[in-house]
């Protein structure tokens, strides 16, 4: 399976948390399954932690190089693709992060219902 992690529950990742369902744990572990990161998750992380929304440590980033998550850059067919979504979520972050799981067929493992009516692929965290 070809996994795209919600910037919340690479937190939950990232944290050990609970909150993180323990079969999408062994999902996002299992060697089998690519797991991807989106940049948009990273600046969405960066922005909060610089605005004190979020606290992350330093060294978070080092983390996910040691996961072997596969990086996901945004590319101009991802953003062209947003322009194409219905208005049905107002969050940016989360339409790029549908437009990349719908264009490069990835599973959007999310807890936002909102998201599925955009028609992607979601595992509910």
């Amino acid at each position: 399976m070809r996994l795209l992690l919600d910037t919340h529950v690479l937190l939950w990742w990232l944290s050990g948390s609970p909150e993180l369902d323990p079969v999408l744990r062994d999902a996002i572990a299992e060697p089998a399954n690519l797991v991807y990161v989106s940049a948009v998750s990273i600046w969405e992380i960066e922005i909060k932690r610089a605005l004190r929304k979020l606290q992350a440590p330093q060294n978070w980033s080092d983390v996910l190089t040691e996961e072997s998550f596969r990086r996901l850059p945004v590319t101009w067919e991802h953003a062209l693709r947003v322009s194409g979504l219905p208005p049905i979520h107002r969050d940016p972050f989360d339409r790029m992060l549908v437009a990349q799981a719908l264009i490069e067929k990835l599973v959007l493992v999310t807890d936002d219902v909102t998201v599925k009516r955009y028609g992607v692929s979601r595992l509910r965290s």
